[in-house]
């Protein structure tokens, strides 16, 4: 075994045990352990760790911890420039659909299964977005969040705060049930399925391709 002294910043004190949020503390990892590893077996998955040093140098998650390392680990950020595309859990279809409605690519279907979320975030690039720390924990998913509320609203105001959403958002975009782009349409094409208030008030439409919302 290896003994490291650990501290975590930020929203990852969250993860810990009480007696170690607020202080550094010693932790005994196991023999060739990575910093991976090590951080994941005190509770915060990899996805939530950003950068990280070791005896004041940065370091990447592959270095294996040796003894007396001195390991700081920063809560992740989301790189700039980038629009971000998600995957929601089975437990978070509220959440889902709140970011489908700002205009944000999310899967999301009750049926998936954690070998799907891992494959798909995976080949996708997706953010993962789950309450469940052990699939975070998975080496395919490289980029998640943890969503620590438990109310869709809530949620939305975290993982908006986090990944920088609010300059991103291209609201009522998406179809809310597919996921696809919404496209317009003449109002004389839908005025047979449109209430007969909502054509008197409104002339601009759109329509999914998929369902045909």
């Amino acid at each position: 075994m290896a003994t490291a002294s650990f501290r975590f910043h930020g929203a990852l004190r969250e993860f810990l045990k009480k007696e170690h949020r607020d202080k550094g503390f010693a932790h005994d990892c196991a023999r060739a352990a990575t910093l991976k590893n090590a951080i994941e077996a005190l509770g915060v998955p990899h996805t939530e760790a950003g950068r990280i040093t070791v005896n004041g140098a940065l370091a990447t998650l592959q270095r294996v911890v040796r003894e007396g390392d001195a390991i700081e680990v920063f809560p992740a950020t989301m790189e700039k420039g980038t629009d971000p595309i998600f995957l929601a859990d089975a437990h978070l279809g509220g959440l889902a659909r709140s970011l489908r409605m700002l205009g944000f690519d999310t899967l999301h279907d009750n049926t998936y299964a954690d070998a799907d979320i891992r494959r798909l975030a995976e080949a996708e690039k997706r953010i993962v977005l789950s309450r469940d720390r052990e699939l975070l924990k998975c080496s395919e998913i490289v980029r998640g969040c943890y969503v620590h509320a438990l109310k869709a609203e809530a949620q939305l105001r975290e993982v908006a705060e986090r990944c920088d959403l609010a300059a991103r958002a291209r609201p009522f975009s998406l179809c809310l049930r597919c996921n696809l782009a919404l496209q317009p349409v003449d109002k004389a094409a839908v005025a047979a399925i449109v209430p007969q208030k909502v054509r008197a008030r409104q002339e601009q439409f759109s329509r999914c391709a998929g369902c045909g919302r």
